[in-house]
């Protein structure tokens, strides 16, 4: 089964994640200074040059549950001018929101979950539409027009759209009734759809895959149940150093006990490249490729190893594992980095040479690695910066448990990063430009 939040539950085996006593909002530029951003108690939070620019608890972003999850990102461009937005996950629904150019945002409103509350949502984009999945059960796939966040008046009159009259679509082709994740292939307009559940099914909670060349009507598409469950994946056209699969579609996905990847040129009959298991290997979890461009090296989080303290995470600090692809039918573990701090790690990014890993209570850690190419043991890997969304752990160095940073958003032009957390709310950094320029991060 998918890995289970194991923290404090309601009697029906929901986590729970409470929201400190008295959260309020920042809604002033708070610079890292002397290693911390904020005054007040259960809103200062441990840094290195990461400076806090807002910081929106969920309920003010119209959430009834509070608790929070997946984040993304989506800009728009016209007339010169670029707005962006953020996609925040919670747990009953989506909210909007708009990153201005002072780093504060505008709450433009949101959308209800399509069924029932889950701690699990997950959101991607392509083209000018989001699609939203989640483990509610019933819940399918919500396609989103984002061009719906440009009316200017949302910013004063936050809307609560409608799950029917409001969305594009909605995708509930069998075998989706829920899902873990969502992954988009966008060169090919292919969503993928991991996680589903029962096992049982006929894709076997594989890669199921959705044309949505027309996002006003998905199409199912295919999927690969050989390898079974698939928690998550990144799925890319291929361009790398194994030639005889250049200009086929590859996904990149990781299957608990497993790095796999797959084949997915033509979607109705996938074929499975390769197989990997892994020293230290107890519950293979998300990752993603270092430059997309080349495809070279990989870098893969494990979520549970820091729990269980096994291989590389015997002292529980997060362990990030790096994987030499150049071989797509041999790929081999070269070495790993490891945080300074204890945490299990979650979702991470790559972006210019840095990786930026969302590390549950240790929150956003971003990694230098523009050094794999010359050594892939990970001997030339340091943190740059980071900001601990949890502050209820520092003086121990932090804790193995659930809570926390849930998802980074780093690719906006303007730098701002989106970090989402699970019982606080949305959190808006930006490189300290005094720390920023002595970086070496180019590929």
């Amino acid at each position: 089964m998918r890995a289970p939040i194991v923290n404090a539950a309601d009697p029906d085996g929901t986590p729970v994640f409470h929201p400190p006593a008295g959260l309020k909002c920042i809604s002033t530029f708070t610079p890292c200074a002397g290693g911390h951003a904020g005054t007040e108690p259960n809103n200062t939070y441990a840094c290195r040059n990461l400076d806090l620019y807002s910081f929106t608890p969920h309920a003010e972003m119209g959430s009834t549950e509070r608790v929070g999850n997946d984040v993304w990102g989506w800009a728009h461009s016209a007339g010169g001018a670029t707005r962006e937005f953020g996609l925040v996950g919670q747990m009953d629904g989506t909210a909007f929101v708009e990153v201005l150019p002072s780093g504060q945002i505008a709450y433009l409103g949101r959308l209800p979950t399509q069924s029932v509350v889950s701690l699990w949502r997950d959101i991607k984009v392509i083209g000018h539409h989001a699609y939203i999945g989640s483990e509610a059960e019933g819940h399918g796939i919500q396609v989103f027009d984002l061009l719906k966040l440009l009316d200017t008046s949302l910013a004063a009159n936050p809307k609560t759209f409608d799950i029917k009259t409001d969305l594009t679509s909605l995708y509930d082709g069998l075998p989706i009734g829920m899902s873990h994740n969502v992954v988009a292939h966008e060169a090919k307009n292919l969503l993928v759809a991991v996680g589903s559940l029962p096992r049982t099914d006929v894709c076997a909670s594989g890669l199921i895959f959705i044309d949505v060349t027309d996002p006003s009507r998905p199409q199912s598409a295919g999927c690969a149940a050989a390898d079974g469950y698939v928690h998550d994946a990144q799925c890319l056209t291929y361009r790398g150093p194994h030639t005889a699969y250049n200009g086929t579609d590859v996904c990149y996905s990781f299957n608990e006990n497993s790095f796999t990847i797959y084949n997915i040129t033509n979607p109705f009959a996938p074929v499975i490249i390769s197989i990997t298991s892994y020293y230290g290997v107890t519950y293979s979890h998300q990752g993603w490729v270092v430059d997309e461009k080349n495809q070279t090296h990989l870098l893969l989080n494990d979520e549970y190893d820091e729990i269980i303290g096994r291989g590389w995470a015997h002292d529980q600090r997060s362990v990030t594992y790096i994987w030499d692809i150049q071989n797509l039918e041999r790929p081999v573990l070269t070495g790993h980095y490891k945080s300074p701090a204890v945490s299990i790690d979650h979702n991470l990014y790559v972006h210019s040479g840095l990786a930026y890993e969302s590390n549950y209570q240790s929150g956003l850690r971003i990694v230098n690695v523009s050094s794999i190419a010359k050594d892939p043991t990970g001997g030339g890997f340091y943190e740059a910066a980071f900001f601990d969304v949890h502050p209820e752990d520092d003086d121990v160095n932090g804790i193995a448990e659930f809570g926390g940073a849930w998802s980074v958003y780093p690719y906006f032009e303007s730098g701002y990063l989106l970090v989402n957390t699970l019982e606080r709310g949305l959190f808006v950094v930006k490189y300290n430009e005094s720390a920023r320029n002595p970086w070496v991060v180019g590929l």
